[in-house]
Order: structure tokens, then sequence, then C-alpha cells
């Protein structure tokens, strides 16, 4: 396994690479040029030429692509375009509210939405089944927003049962005072697409020879789904999972901006708005280098789940 880890390492160098070329085509060749609109309405030739030099832009395509990689391998993007913060700052104060929100409303969406599945897929083409796929399916014709306005006046304006909005500097406070309606808004809209989701993966798996061979040898039904079916039915909720992990690094944009969550939603589209280019290149690069982390990860997972599987 290590000589496979070690390999898999050595792989995303020529990856990461590929990812900073085209990052820096994007923003340096196709993007136009940045001290435009840092110059403002009082752009003088003056003004300008400054801006480029501090910028690194009269220098030349291959010195500003050798600055951008140091950048990259260092971590350190430099200050805010539009705030003259560091960049490192900006998404280390914002990533802590936005891996609160998702990272709360991914385990309990799991916790959810895998036990029903394998119940609906148990009991397929039955009333429950029928029933959870109807609700399912009106909740996914439901628009975000739709779920988010009804929300915040019903259940926080109207009943008070939640703060309408806002955020607090303590994460306990927040996780239970602030966190519940936006991950509760957030979960009416991704329960139904992952019910019906995983709930195709466990019907499969019933499918298969070897759950009719179970039975045969007279296992009871709790110990051929617990052990048998969740046990293969996983590895496909594990790739589904892994690939949605490096998008909790940019929060829930939405949702943040609705309930004025400090996180990396509104970062984000303050950076797309203001043409903030630092803030943008950086959270592009971490979420290439978390896919790839998290790709390697999953192939580990799917060995403790399934040994038969061979890492090669």
């Amino acid at each position: 396994m290590f000589a496979y880890i070690v390999r898999r390492v050595l792989q995303m160098i020529p990856t990461l690479f590929g990812v900073m070329l085209l990052v820096f085509m994007l923003f340096n060749v196709f993007g136009g040029d940045p001290s435009l609109v840092l110059a403002g309405k009082h752009l003088t030739a003056e003004s300008l030429a400054s801006i480029r030099a501090q910028l690194g832009l009269d220098k030349s395509q291959f010195a500003q692509f050798m600055i951008f990689v140091k950048q990259v391998l260092t971590l350190n993007f430099g200050t805010s375009w539009s705030t003259q913060q560091p960049v490192s700052d900006i998404i280390g104060s914002r990533i802590g509210p936005s891996l609160l929100l998702t990272g709360s409303m991914l385990v309990v969406d799991l916790l959810i939405a895998i036990p029903l599945a394998a119940t609906v897929a148990y009991f397929r083409r039955g009333l429950t089944d029928r029933i959870v796929t109807i609700c399912c399916t009106i909740a996914m014709s439901v628009s975000a927003l739709v779920y988010i306005i009804a929300g915040q006046y019903w259940l926080a304006y109207k009943l008070g049962w939640f703060p309408v909005s806002g955020w607090s500097g303590s994460a306990w406070h927040n996780l239970w005072y602030y966190v519940p309606l936006p991950m509760l808004m957030g979960l009416m809209v991704s329960l139904g697409p992952d019910i019906r989701f995983y709930r195709s993966f466990f019907i499969e798996e019933l499918g298969n020879d070897y759950v009719r061979t179970a039975r045969a040898k007279g296992l009871s039904e709790r110990v051929v789904m617990l052990k048998h079916v969740l046990r293969n039915a996983l590895i496909p909720v594990v790739t589904t999972v892994m690939m949605s992990l490096p998008y909790l690094l940019i929060g829930a944009l939405v949702l943040e901006t609705f309930f004025s969550i400090p996180g990396m939603g509104n970062a984000v589209v303050l950076a797309v708005n203001n043409s903030d280019f630092p803030i943008i290149k950086a959270i592009t690069v971490y979420i290439a280098l978390a896919t790839m982390i998290f790709n390697l990860l999953a192939d580990l997972i799917y060995k403790l789940i399934d040994p038969r599987v061979q890492l090669k």
C-alpha cells in the first residue's frame, strides 16, 4: 500500500502542474489586464505603470508564471487586491464557518439518506418505496430559494424557533444556534436526490447472486443487509461523497449569503464581483489539491470497506 501511495503522490505532480498552467493562462493570458480594473476611474499612465510593477505584470510571461509557481508551492498568494489583506488570512478566517455549516450538513445528510435509501430499496415497489419516492420528487422540484425564504419567514420570523440570520465568534454557539436553520434548508434540497441516488446502489446490490446465496444459507435479513449489501453499496457512496468533499471548501454560496454567514461562499462572491484574482486563484488551487488528496483517500477507503479491492 505504501508503494501505491507514493506512486499516486508522484502522479499528482504533473496534474498540479497542469492546473497551475491552466489557471495562469486563464487569468494572466486570456483574463485581460487586471491593472485596468485596479486603476479605476482615475486612470493615468503613471498609475497604470505603478500598478503593473506592483503586480509583476511588467515582467515576461515566463517570469510571471514562475512567480505563480512559487506562490502555489509556498501556498502564499500575496494580498487581496480589494482589501489589501493577506489571502491566507482571508481564507483562514472564512473556511471555518463554511466547514462548520457544510460539514455538519453532510454528516446529517449521510446519517439520514443512507438508512432511508436502504429501507426503501429493501421494500422496493412497495407502498413505503412509492411514498418516499414521491416525497423526494416533490422536494427536488422546489427551488432552494423557496425553502430559504419560507424557512426564514415562518420558522424564524413568525414562529421564532431560529434566528433569521447572524454569526458569532463561538463555534459551539454557532453550531447550536445559527447553523440549524440553514442546515435544515440545505437538507431539504439535498436529501431528495441523495436518497434516490443511494437507493439505486442498494437495489443493484440486492439483485446480485451473492444476496440470494446468503439467504439460501439461512442468514437473517439483518445480516444480509448490514454485512453484505451495505458493505458493497457503500463503495459508490464513498465515491460520491469524496467527490463532493473538496467543494465544501467554498461553502454554500446561497445559504451563506441569505443567512449572513462569513464563510468562503461570501468570499468567492466578493472576489468575483471585485475581480480579486489572488483570492480566486488561491481557491482554485486549493480545490484542485483537495480533489487529488480526497481521490487518494477514496481509494484507501475502498480497501478498508472491501479487502478484495487491489490497489495497483
